[in-house]
């Protein structure tokens, strides 16, 4: 296939640009608009029992399926006229929303319930209003009540807050942030490539590319939209991922051409020799980078799904661009490649025993063993803060502190009695039958559980087991369900909150009923579940992927092992720095407000992607490191130990300034991420530079050298059967077309370590 792109490109390159030209231009009408219809949430399991008693709590109880908040703020005290004709106003024009299915404030709820929508020294009053519509639909009609509502009277502040409006804000801020984003990362790529080229035209090739593969993964999600829903964060991983990737194999297909023809070899034989070597890695490593990100559909929270969408879109796009589109470039180009170059260097490389990267790893494998300890060492005591690592729920303080949903968090947590984010729902789906005798017992035994405040029944209110009033708004029996709400001093995301939780579930329902709990702490509980109940599943399937795909590469399997450990120690880094910055807070948690949790899925994410990123650059170099395998073992005269030296070092030589200079524009692409104003963007953003550039300096310049030495010919071996399979289906990238070539070359033989 491959053979035949090449020839394509030789025979018909505009005709190629133009149709690549054409096809994307529609992607772009196309798939532009994406970002109006994705959503900000989809970070619940809509599986767990606490999506189900939420669920139940918007169909039976009316609740809404978003919680809209206004605080209107007074000097002159809550009570006073403005601040009562303010709250007032606001609650008729809620009432008469097509949208909003039930409104409660400070100023018309019974006194009881009114007095917990009162802030600690009465200067600010709550309206509360729960928002139909889904994840999606709340939050837009949230964002229009509040343009309408949320704005200065005289003597009065009101500002809009809530899940929908953070959801809102969050997508506005998202939007914002992409084109900070395109606007750092683009021009600085670009600065990249002209010194990686010396030539701007060069250098306009691989971000031809990659705006082809943003454009065709927007194309995807939107398509995607239309039958699921997908997180607006996926356009950020399109984003930074479409361009990288495409400099990645862009880079190494021009790189590969150039070396073919500094060995004299014509054009046309070098471009095709470039396809079948070049251009089979970046098929290769595309597979093996998607099919790392395709485990994440194995969660069901949607945030991880829009990724894995994303992830295997933009991979996809940018082989396909990059295998389709560079070789008609520079076919069309010529000798134009190299024209505009703005360093006016000579582009033939320097004798391979007289360069850098040839060098520096026959340093490496003659201290191999201090080295590789040392690097280990330092990564395993970077990686100790994930240790201490805590699991927290998303909320309005990813925003920017000048958001007016961030405000309202805040005002909710300092200043008044009564914090709802710490409230436990318990819904009980089966109530029938149920006497107001049995609630009051539950809501009894609920009330004694430590650091319980009070438990509101739909018989009364209970502290520590004592009725001690009438019932209050915020429960009720409806529809042959009922529910409770469980009022809790216990921090959100502590030890106490857990212990607290666990308690909750064991006391046994009103009747011995089956009873669902909900609520910020139950929702970040299930979601925890939801991810480590199925993480062995996913680590399992990326490491039997990984393991596959490169043993048909390499023919071993010591070589595929060496790599997912090598991998796996290369984002220690990342992850302990990802504790250490944002939920510990050092260096000012880099503008962010720290909450002293990480959000679960995070981590899983970075994972998923840094790792398949990863085998990027893994695949890069060992094909070359195999090509120099097989031909100096074909040569034969030396012990496997330094034929293995010998192809690691020309292996790096050749590969060296290629992975360097393509994981320093992804590391720009992902660092464009840390300028996001939304916390867990700037945590991934972090997280990604951090792993991509510990992996293509610290793994790649130090532990594979020193880890390939110290396993000399060991690295190569597979037990027989494997031989003769991978002699069958193997993947060959010497760009040799003649297979009873390739059977005569001769097997890896291991020598002693």
């Amino acid at each position: 296939m491959l053979n035949r792109i090449a020839r394509i490109a030789i025979a018909a390159p505009r005709r190629v640009l133009a149709l690549t030209a054409l096809v994307m231009v529609a992607a772009a009408i196309f798939g532009i608009p994406v970002a109006k219809t994705l959503s900000a949430g989809g970070f619940q399991d809509p599986t767990s029992q606490s999506a189900e008693a939420t669920a139940l709590l918007t169909e039976k109880f009316d609740q809404g399926d978003m919680q809209l908040l206004f605080t209107v703020t007074a000097e002159d005290g809550v009570n006073s006229p403005a601040a009562t004709a303010t709250g007032t106003e606001i609650v008729r024009a809620l009432e008469q929303s097509p949208h909003v299915a039930q409104v409660t404030s400070a100023w018309t709820a019974p006194p009881p319930a009114a007095a917990e929508l009162v802030s600690k020294d009465k200067t600010a009053g709550l309206v509360v209003a729960g928002i139909t519509g889904g994840e999606n639909d709340a939050q837009k009609y949230a964002e229009a009540l509040s343009e309408q509502l949320a704005h200065d009277r005289p003597g009065v502040t009101v500002r809009s807050g809530g899940a929908a409006m953070v959801y809102a804000q969050i997508n506005a801020q998202t939007e914002r942030d992409l084109l900070r984003m395109e606007a750092i990362a683009i021009p600085l790529s670009f600065l990249v490539l002209v010194w990686v080229f010396g030539g701007l035209v060069a250098a306009a090739v691989p971000m031809a590319v990659g705006g082809m593969a943003i454009l065709g993964s927007m194309s995807v999600l939107r398509l995607i939209t239309f039958t699921t829903d997908v997180s607006i964060f996926a356009l950020n991983l399109s984003i930074a991922m479409g361009l990288a990737l495409a400099i990645d194999y862009t880079l190494l297909i021009i790189s590969r051409y150039r070396d073919e023809l500094a060995d004299g070899v014509p054009r046309e034989r070098a471009l095709v020799r470039t396809m079948a070597t070049a251009g089979r890695t970046v098929v290769f490593s595309a597979t093996t980078v998607a099919l790392s990100m395709v485990a994440m559909l194995l969660f069901p929270m949607y945030f991880l799904k829009s990724f894995a969408y994303a992830g295997v879109a933009t991979v996809g796009f940018a082989a396909l661009a990059a295998t389709v589109v560079t070789p008609a470039a520079i076919w069309l180009l010529g000798d134009r490649l190299d024209a505009l170059n703005v360093f006016r260097r000579d582009r033939l490389p320097k004798p391979v025993d007289q360069q850098f990267w040839y060098r520096w790893t026959h340093r490496v494998m003659g201290r191999a063993l201090p080295l590789g300890l040392a690097v280990v060492s330092l990564l395993l005591v970077l990686g100790a803060p994930f240790l201490d690592v805590r699991w927290g729920f998303p909320d309005d303080r990813v925003l920017p502190a000048s958001a007016s949903a961030h405000q309202v968090g805040d005002q909710l947590r300092d200043d008044f009695i009564d914090n709802s984010a710490t409230a436990v729902t318990v819904v009980i789906p089966d109530a029938q039958g149920l006497t107001p005798g049995d609630y009051e017992r539950y809501a009894a035994e609920l009330s004694r559980v430590p650091e319980v405040g009070a438990v509101s029944a739909p018989t009364g209110s209970f502290t520590d087991g004592v009725k001690t009033g009438p019932p209050v708004a915020a429960t009720g029996v409806a529809d042959g369900s009922a529910f409770l709400t469980v009022s809790s001093t216990a921090p959100l995301f502590s030890d106490a909150s857990e212990n607290q939780l666990t308690a909750l579930h064991e006391i046994e329902g009103p009747g011995g009923r089956a009873v669902q709990l909900t609520g910020i702490a139950q929702v970040n509980r299930d979601s925890v579940v939801a991810i480590t109940d199925r993480l062995p599943w996913v680590l399992g399937l990326i490491a039997v992927i990984t393991f596959g795909l490169l043993f048909l590469l390499t023919g071993s399997i010591v070589l595929p092992l060496k790599a997912i450990v090598l991998n796996i120690l290369s984002l220690t880094a990342a992850f302990g720095a990802l504790v250490w910055i944002f939920q510990e807070g050092h260096l000012s948690a880099l503008g962010t407000t720290p909450t002293g949790t990480l959000v679960a899925n995070m981590p899983v994410l970075l994972f998923c992607i840094a790792f398949g990123l990863s085998m990027d650059y893994e695949v890069f170099l060992l094909a070359r490191i195999r090509e120099n395998w097989l031909s100096l073992r074909a040569t034969g005269g030396d012990t496997p130990r330094h034929l293995n030296d010998e192809a690691v070092a020309l292996g790096l030589a050749r590969t060296g300034r290629v992975i360097t200079a393509a994981a320093l524009v992804m590391s720009i692409s992902f660092a464009a991420l840390i300028a996001a104003e939304v916390s867990f963007m700037r945590m991934f953003g972090v997280g990604l530079t951090l792993a991509i550039l510990v992996d293509a300096t610290l793994v790649r310049m130090v532990l594979v050298p020193a880890f390939m030495h110290v396993l000399g010919g060991w690295n190569w071996w597979a037990p027989k059967p494997l031989v003769r399979l991978h002699d069958r289906i193997g993947i060959d990238e010497s760009g040799d077309a003649d297979p009873e070539r390739r059977r005569q070359v001769p097997a890896p033989v291991a020598d002693t370590v």
